[in-house]
């Protein structure tokens, strides 16, 4: 029997059309499953962060940062360890919550710190963000009374403490003129 791990990647990528494409494929192409996946611009317009949680079953972890770092447009890769990093997910919950049963919804809303987003005669849209085990929990929680639709972001990570992952300076190309 393999053991079975997550690890969290941070992975600074060029903003450019592909990258996505070619970084999931290389996932998938080595057998690794990727449990969560969430990519957004940073600070830098230029450069995206692509948060990834993957599953390792047997295999070594090293093997996919050694092929991840010869992606031309990855930038750099840190593994992000749960206790030295701060993770959040967004989830909407659209919860079935007839008049009789909506007080009951609102107190777990409220116990969660979460909020309702739209509210319909037979329906609440809970929106919640928080550690990925406190979305569960909430999702848990709601499901008796019936969960109509349902998404969430995927996690988001960064390090601890003042130092953070930074990528080098990405300049744009730019584009040849066209003479008229």
């Amino acid at each position: 029997m393999s053991a079975r791990s997550t690890h969290t990647l941070s992975v600074l990528v060029e903003n450019k059309p592909g990258v996505l494409a070619r970084v999931s494929g290389l996932f998938a192409r080595r057998g690794f499953n990727i449990d969560s996946l969430a990519v957004g611009e940073t600070e830098d317009p230029l450069v995206s962060r692509m948060t990834v949680v993957v599953s390792v079953e047997g295999k070594p972890l090293e093997h996919i940062t050694k092929q991840l770092h010869k992606l031309i447009n990855v930038l750099r890769i840190s593994e992000l360890p749960h206790d030295s990093s701060v993770d959040r997910e967004l989830t909407l919950i659209k919860v079935g919550a007839r008049a009789g049963r909506r007080a009951e919804v609102l107190e777990i809303v409220e116990i969660f710190r979460a909020k309702v987003v739209d509210v319909d005669p037979d329906a609440l849209v809970v929106e919640a963000t928080g550690t990925p085990e406190k979305v569960l929990a909430l999702e848990e929680l709601l499901r008796p009374f019936g969960i109509v639709e349902m998404v969430r972001t995927g996690r988001i990570s960064l390090g601890r403490g003042g130092r953070g992952l930074k990528a080098p300076s990405v300049r744009p190309v730019p584009l040849p003129s066209i003479a008229s």
